[in-house]
């Protein structure tokens, strides 16, 4: 099983926090989960304000670590949902993934269907109904006859995509067993990291990139010094 680190606040301003989501945590409150980032994050911000308000822009797979952005006013809300919906927000991921791919930077291109019994994204080269394209860029930061080290600019926000496309080009992320039956089941956590998100500030109009540390787990360890 891999280690488990604790969330921690990236920057927060009066009117919107970004938080680092540990692996093996679920962002929303859930009945059957506990603790969730939401309330990690609603407690902490009770210590300035009582009945603060919390809105979730965004969310990250439970085993997926990482940066994740929620506004602290319901004006700041909309606005910030608005640029996510015109996918004006930039999204890069590192990934750690099984061997070492044949190009050093390309697009993938697929078509996924939400299989909703199973929880996973099945994916297609051609369209077919009920399927919905997927697109990302990827380029490799570092490789040995392993493994490499991805950086990946999310294009569309499909369910499972990064996962499911990497999986589908035959470099599957490590200790993702779902899409991968070759490897360990680490359960709660994969090699997968959204590390930068850039995006307008509604109150300040300008662009700016907030980035995640990678966590001090064991297969990141080896990537620490280098980035």
């Amino acid at each position: 099983m891999a280690e488990i680190e604790s969330w921690r606040v990236i920057k927060e301003t009066p009117y919107w926090v970004a938080v680092h989501k540990p692996a093996g945590m679920i962002v929303e409150r859930n009945p059957y989960e506990s603790p969730t980032l939401e309330e990690l994050v609603v407690s902490h911000l009770e210590r300035k304000r009582k009945g603060p308000f919390l809105g979730i822009i965004h969310r990250l797979d439970k085993v997926t670590s990482g940066i994740v952005l929620m506004a602290k006013k319901k004006s700041t809300l909309k606005q910030l949902n608005r640029q996510f919906q015109e996918r004006s927000v930039e999204k890069v991921y590192w990934a750690l993934v099984s061997g070492v791919p044949k190009v050093s930077e390309t697009m993938l291109s697929h078509w996924l269907i939400k299989d909703q019994s199973n929880k996973k994204a099945l994916v297609s080269e051609d369209e077919v109904q009920g399927a919905k394209l997927a697109q990302l860029r990827f380029r490799i930061l570092a490789s040995d006859n392993r493994e490499s080290l991805l950086e990946i600019e999310l294009l569309t926000g499909r369910y499972h995509q990064i996962r499911a496309q990497l999986a589908a080009y035959g470099h599957p992320i490590i200790g993702d067993a779902k899409y991968d039956s070759s490897a360990d089941d680490y359960s709660k956590s994969i090699a997968l990291h959204a590390r930068k998100l850039t995006f307008e500030d509604p109150q300040k109009g300008r662009r700016m990139t907030l980035m995640a540390p990678l966590p001090k787990v064991s297969w990141w360890k080896p990537y620490l010094e280098q980035f």
